[in-house]
């Protein structure tokens, strides 16, 4: 096994050496910018890691975790379009830097450039890789259905969040997880509890997502802060507010989530103070906590070595002190 360091250093130096030089360079220009800007690769550091916790050299999982982080990049596009970001990792968003049809043409390209990364394994593998990668890609499209729905319902309930969440961004981080198990062949036992462990580490993942979103700090967390607040997005804060709020409270977040105002900072502060005021961002900060412990618990069940539970132990833990 290898430290976390080592893997993300690995992914860095693959995607600066990956050569996309297709024409035309308008649909392929957009694909290299949005690749080149980074971000936290966590989805193909642990399909890497994944394949090495199971007795893999790291190596043959490169053409998986490829493909993991193509289709994460591809969403993104999509995703900022629809919710009109004007910024991705601190940068211009893909459809500001060039204009929506590009984005999507390019996004499109990137999802069909996702699945010949497969062809590099054998048959089996690759069958095996290419039908979770269909599920999987297939349920973050229903979880981006169920989050555009939820923003103009007022009867989300926390149940049907948490299940918006887990397709839309959890059952990624799970597939990548298990696409590693898959090319090191190990046990279906094996496979199917480091895709748990990566779907609970998902949720928690994306519920610090949320939290980041309203009090992350500017200058860290690389996207606008209070977007989810401007685009009135019903996350966890919002629906533990409204659970815990007295009805005057209640009156206001509904009001406040029922406007569009030219001029958003008044309203990101007021709706952030209801969620502190209300014990809402402590909620959120314990369901953080409590979907890292499930994760941590399925390694308990899993037929590895203890050094590497602590490694994935120590991921999860890092993962929930980020600040971006």
């Amino acid at each position: 096994m290898h430290s976390i360091s080592y893997y993300q250093e690995v992914i860095s130096n693959h995607f600066s050496s990956l050569t996309i030089n297709q024409e035309p360079q308008n649909l392929y220009e957009p694909i290299k910018y949005i690749l080149s800007l980074g971000g936290k690769r966590i989805r193909p550091v642990l399909t890497l890691m994944s394949a090495e916790i199971f007795n893999c050299n790291y190596e043959k999982a490169l053409p998986a975790a490829t493909a993991v982080e193509v289709f994460h990049n591809f969403s993104l596009i999509h995703d900022d379009i629809m919710d009109d970001a004007p910024l991705r990792r601190g940068n211009e968003t893909v459809h500001e830097k060039w204009n929506i049809n590009t984005g999507i043409l390019s996004g499109d390209a990137m999802l069909i450039l996702a699945y010949q990364y497969f062809e590099q394994y054998e048959p089996i593998i690759f069958r095996e890789l290419a039908k979770l990668f269909s599920k999987t890609a297939l349920e973050v499209c229903e979880g981006q259905q169920w989050d555009i729905d939820f923003e103009t319902r007022d009867d989300v309930t926390i149940p049907e969040y948490i299940k918006m969440i887990e397709f839309k961004t959890a059952v990624l981080v799970a597939a990548a997880m298990k696409m590693g198990a898959i090319v090191a062949d190990t046990s279906k036992e094996n496979a199917e509890l480091i895709y748990d462990f990566g779907l609970n580490l998902g949720i928690a993942f994306q519920l610090q997502d949320d939290y980041l979103d309203a009090f992350g700090d500017p200058e860290t967390f690389g996207k606008q802060v209070g977007g989810d607040i401007i685009e009135n997005k019903k996350t966890y804060l919002y629906l533990k507010a409204i659970e815990f709020a007295t009805t005057e409270t209640k009156e206001q977040l509904l009001h406040l989530f029922s406007i569009q105002p030219k001029e958003n900072s008044d309203k990101i502060n007021s709706v952030k103070d209801i969620f502190n005021l209300t014990g809402s961002s402590k909620a959120t900060l314990e369901a953080i906590k409590e979907y890292t412990e499930k994760a941590f618990q399925t390694l308990e069940k899993m037929n590895i070595e203890d050094t590497k539970k602590g490694v994935l132990k120590a991921f999860g833990e890092n993962l929930m002190g980020r600040k971006v």
